[in-house]
């Protein structure tokens, strides 16, 4: 069947959503051999990197279903699923969901404690963990029994599967969690239409260019991976899918495997941005997907400088050098990014502007009651979507806390143009109430530091009011070569303008690894205040 007429069929099938995509995809004809994933690590006696066809994909999940069902596993049991590989997560949630299950999906690099708490709040009808995994939980009481490990599953009888359940819209299809920014992380729970609801839109739209073949560098455990691999499918495209996202990683990814499109995280680009991109073959790359946080300027502008894309123009369609980068603001919450915004290398849009809605989102910015504030007024994100998350698993105190007048309130503070557009300053967490009416941003101070000084590569802003006023720390990574000696003071009290930077103690020149970081690579900054608060100025 042509993508094109299968595309269509799936964005009007009313029985497709989060849980079935895969199923639904073979039940309309598409060809066992086409593309199904392929994975960094051998599984099953496949070996890495070694592309698996739809059907052996198929089969599987259908071995992994089986053994699952004949340990207990049924509908709406809540298993959680703690692993390392971006196989053993997939083919997990892939398995789980056939059994209409809900996976609980755990980052590989949650503590242990942390972990084993996790599971314990989940109430888990059981815990699948590949063996390093179980080893951790050793001694810890998760108040569920240990199934085994994912590899076990994959030793099922794929003819002993039985027929894949049939969701309802409303059922609940995943659990993923947050970064765990302020400790144990919230687990946030999908359904069968709210996760598939953003697809479905993008399945009525032309396919992008660089869809068709992508490297996947998202952290498998997370929403972002799960409404990747349902997009792959439903586009019939090609997907390798990274089980570390660290920069060197994806580079040589890159190099050998020669995706059109690269998909991830903020911190992902941060780290390219290290590295001396010239030395690498990207040409490949058309397209840099970026969700979760909206990414910083000087790394947007190193990675569309970079790669090839084909644009129209008076001779016809032509392949020119310099790829695309789509920007956009997202969250486990959201269920996709909200906003998106294209860059090239022409494109001078910056100031963390995310972009405008897309159409099945609606967004507002709102003031502390809910009311809606007009252009250019700075307040609390909105959002309005059936991409939106259902809940927070057993936790109804926060789910309810962060609905306001019909909207869901992501924690973040922006304001719109008068075009339409929407700028992100900060997670309100972050920012710092100045007095007077003032508001201090640290997204957007390091943003403003980053564009100001090239021999910056990331920075950190750590902003807190302590007694006597507002005081300011700014941690800089600096460039391979910088001098870590030179004062960059003023430099950088000059960018964060004056408000700001007259709140400027101290600038710190540090490493990536003296930054506390959550498990998808997000600075704590939480920790940072509170270790800074407690230093010494010196």
């Amino acid at each position: 069947m042509r993508t094109r007429g299968l595309r269509g069929l799936l964005a009007a099938d009313d029985l497709i959503g989060a849980g079935n995509v895969l199923a639904r995809v073979l039940a309309y004809g598409a060809d066992p051999d086409g593309p199904g994933l392929t994975f960094d690590t051998p599984v099953d006696g496949h070996p890495a990197e070694h592309p698996l066809t739809l059907g052996q994909l198929d089969r599987m999940v259908d071995a992994r279903a089986a053994w699952l069902h004949a340990r207990g596993v049924g509908p709406r049991d809540p298993i959680a699923v703690w692993a390392g590989t971006a196989a053993d997560m997939v083919l997990s949630y892939l398995a789980l969901t056939r059994l209409g299950a809900i996976p609980a999906l755990m980052n590989g690099k949650l503590r242990p404690e942390i972990a084993a708490e996790y599971i314990r709040r989940l109430r888990a009808a059981g815990v699948l963990a590949d063996a390093e995994h179980t080893a951790l939980l050793a001694g810890h009481d998760l108040g569920a029994p240990l199934l085994g490990t994912p590899a076990e599953a994959g030793t099922g009888d794929p003819a002993a599967a039985g027929t894949p359940y049939r969701h309802h819209p409303e059922d609940p299809v995943v659990i993923t969690h947050t970064s765990g920014t302020t400790g144990i992380p919230k687990a946030v729970l999908h359904s069968h239409a709210s996760l598939f609801a953003a697809t479905r839109h993008l399945l009525t739209m032309p396919q992008a260019q660089g869809t068709n073949r992508i490297l996947n560098a998202l952290p498998a455990p997370h929403t972002a991976t799960v409404l990747m691999v349902n997009q792959a499918l439903g586009n019939r495209a090609e997907m390798f899918l990274l089980s570390e996202q660290n920069g060197e990683r994806v580079l040589d990814a890159i190099q050998r495997w020669r995706p059109d499109g690269v998909f991830g995280f903020s911190v992902t680009w941060a780290e390219l941005a290290r590295c001396d991109l010239s030395g690498h073959d990207l040409d490949s790359v058309r397209l840099w997907f970026n969700t979760g946080d909206c990414s910083h300027e000087p790394h947007v502008r190193k990675l569309v400088a970079v790669g090839s894309r084909q644009t129209v123009t008076r001779e016809g369609v032509r392949r020119i050098p310099g790829s695309v980068f789509i920007d956009g603001l997202g969250s486990s919450e959201m269920g996709h990014s909200m906003f998106h915004i294209t860059h090239h290398s022409d494109t001078d849009r910056y100031g963390r502007c995310v972009g405008r809605p897309y159409q099945f989102a609606k967004v507002a910015v709102l003031d502390a009651e809910g009311n809606h504030l007009p252009a250019g007024q700075v307040g609390w994100l909105g959002i309005d979507s059936p991409s939106l998350f259902r809940g927070y698993w057993n936790d109804s105190v926060t789910t309810y806390r962060s609905r306001l007048r019909g909207w869901y309130l992501t924690g973040d503070l922006v304001y719109a143009d008068d075009e339409g557009r929407y700028y992100h300053l900060d997670r309100a967490v972050d920012s710092v109430d100045a007095g007077d009416g003032r508001r201090f941003f640290t997204a957007l101070s390091e943003e403003q530091v980053l564009a100001a000084c090239p021999d910056v590569v990331d920075c950190t802003a750590v902003i807190v009011r302590e007694p006597d006023g507002v005081v300011t720390d700014v941690l800089l990574e600096l460039a391979a070569g910088a001098d870590p000696a030179l004062d960059r003071t003023e430099a950088v009290r000059a960018a964060l303008g004056p408000e700001v930077g007259a709140t400027l103690r101290r600038v710190v020149p540090v490493g990536a690894e003296d930054l506390p970081v959550t498990v998808t690579g997000k600075v704590r900054k939480v920790v940072l205040r509170e270790r800074y608060l407690t230093e010494s100025p010196s």
